[in-house]
């Protein structure tokens, strides 16, 4: 079989070695790699149906693949206005008055992205943002997509006039006279009164899902572990998948909620596998916790406000059963867990269900744990001793956080666990394979940024600022290895991705230098030039 695709003039670049294959030619067919060589050889087996791209230099890697996304509820979420950018009150005031006044009336302002540290140290509430928000329906998530601030009408619209009781972790924050302060805390609170919002038509949802997905194939991705399976999710993908316009490859994790019953886990034991061409059900999402900003992550000890203190589960016993129950059932599970308490439980949860296992079972099941911001010292070695994946996001650490431990994050924590934040180098110098993702739509998804941040722990926005805890990077090259064999590894695909070996599926990142060549604080400007998944390219810069 003639290949369908050749790549001429090439660097291949192994990530466990970190060194220059001898060959600078590769040839695919089939959705794999068929051959390596050299240009002669390889262009050899070329004909006039093979699309054979002459990469004069460039850097062929491995597709990079995020860790952790969630590109379907991305791809609505972050339709609204964008207020990552704003650093203080003013700056958020400013960019919702000049989106108010595109509204039509009586629509909805939606928007994404909000930092609570731009409240500084006043609470984190509507009135704030009142003065342009009058009578104006609001919903603006922050950044960690668990919180959201509703304006007044937004709230009276939603019917949502006081507290409420939830049956998982979850608060309608109220003053003391009883009445909503605007912050919803959790997906419990925040739905009662995002479900009062238009939402967009299965049409209108598929099409942002797939400008989503271009933009990312375009950044160098060739895949993600997609934590999201709720909803319309997967007919959307697999709508796309069979239409020919899935552009990644997506392994999906669907959620496992409290209060799950004996059927809703066999239901999702049935779901594992299931998929089309490009993307697949693969273990399930638990969570274990909320976040640090919003007072919901669950800590060992109470943070500065006396919050955190709970487990998303009221009944954590009741999470260890079922990590018993899919780890049994050989299905992999990823855990949310952020604080030191929500860590160190999963860590329990999967010590217990490995321990009525068989010899062999370690590499069977590969339970994960996503987030991991703050860890005590002797949970470290436990992640390689339960072969258990530490799935991570630095950037949520150079984005969100500061250096001087003055940003919310910090200052709830205490200077103790502030300086164990994302702790990267430990964990990876304890044995642990650690995988790097981006969560989407919490950070940006450009891999290289991901990568970059890793390595320099610094704001992306402004990077001559000082790194929050720089003994925690992690080099170049483990930073690559962390999206390429590591995520291939948590995945149970070693032996068919993340490297580039005849055999192995033909998903590939091509860059115009060697990444690992490239300083920390240059790489996310470093030019993709192609990006290959099955073969085929779904992106191609003009210059090839």
């Amino acid at each position: 079989m003639r290949p369908r695709l050749v790549l001429l003039s090439a660097r291949l670049l192994d990530p466990v070695t970190g060194q220059a294959l001898p060959e600078t030619a590769l040839a695919a067919s089939g959705g794999r790699i068929t051959a390596l060589g050299d240009d002669r050889e390889i262009r050899a087996l070329a004909d006039a149906s093979t699309t054979v791209i002459d990469l004069k230099g460039a850097v062929v890697i491995p597709g990079l693949v995020d860790g952790h996304l969630h590109p379907v509820s991305g791809a609505e979420l972050t339709q609204g206005l964008d207020l990552s950018g704003c650093a203080d009150l003013d700056a958020v005031r400013t960019a919702l008055a000049r989106e108010a006044r595109t509204l039509a009336p009586g629509a909805w302002l939606r928007g994404w992205g909000l930092d609570p540290n731009v409240f500084g140290d006043r609470p984190v509430e509507a009135a704030a943002l009142s003065p342009v928000l009058d009578g104006i329906p609001a919903f603006l998530q922050l950044f960690d997509a668990h919180s959201a601030l509703a304006s007044a009408r937004a709230l009276e619209l939603a019917g949502v006039d006081g507290p409420r009781t939830f049956a998982q972790a979850a608060e309608v924050v109220c003053d003391e006279t009883g009445r909503p302060t605007g912050l919803l805390l959790e997906e419990g609170a925040c739905e009662l009164v995002e479900r009062a919002a238009p939402q967009p038509t299965r049409d209108e949802h598929r099409a942002l899902l797939a400008a989503a997905l271009r933009r990312m194939a375009a950044s160098g991705l060739t895949g993600g572990h997609a934590m999201d399976a709720n909803g319309e999710s997967l007919a959307l993908l697999s709508a796309l998948d069979e239409d020919g316009e899935l552009p990644l490859r997506l392994r999906v994790a669907p959620w496992c909620r409290p209060g799950t019953d004996a059927e809703g886990l066999r239901a999702l034991v049935a779901q594992q596998g299931t998929g089309g061409a490009l993307w697949h059900v693969a273990g399930v999402k638990l969570f274990m916790d909320g976040t640090i900003d919003n007072g919901t992550a669950w800590l060992e000890r109470p943070d500065c406000h006396g919050e955190s203190t709970h487990a998303f589960w009221p009944d954590p016993e009741a999470y260890t059963a079922v990590i018993g129950e899919l780890h049994r059932a050989g299905v992999p599970t990823a855990t949310h867990a952020i604080g030191d308490a929500a860590v160190r439980h999963a860590l329990d949860a999967v010590g217990k269900a490995r321990a009525s296992g068989t010899a062999g079972d370690r590499a069977a099941v590969r339970h994960r744990i996503e987030h991991i911001e703050t860890v005590p010292d002797d949970a470290l070695p436990r992640f390689a001793e339960l072969g258990v994946v530490a799935s991570m996001q630095p950037t949520h650490c150079c984005d969100f956080t500061r250096a001087d431990h003055t940003d919310n994050w910090s200052r709830r924590l205490g200077e103790e666990r502030a300086s164990r934040a994302w702790r990267c180098r430990d964990l990876w110098d304890a044995g642990a394979t650690v995988v790097l993702g981006s969560d989407w739509p919490i950070a940006p998804f450009p891999p290289l940024t991901v990568m970059a941040g890793a390595r320099h722990r610094r704001p992306s926005r402004d990077l001559a600022q000082p790194p929050h805890g720089p003994g925690q990077a992690l080099t170049a090259a483990e930073a690559l290895r962390a999206m390429t064999v590591a995520p291939a590894y948590a995945a149970g695909e070693e032996h068919e991705a993340g490297r580039l070996a005849v055999g192995h599926r033909a998903d590939l990142t091509v860059l115009a230098d060697d990444p690992l060549a490239v300083p920390a604080t240059d790489l996310a400007g470093l030019p993709v030039l192609l990006t290959v998944v099955d073969g085929r390219p779904t992106h191609r810069a003009p210059s090839l």
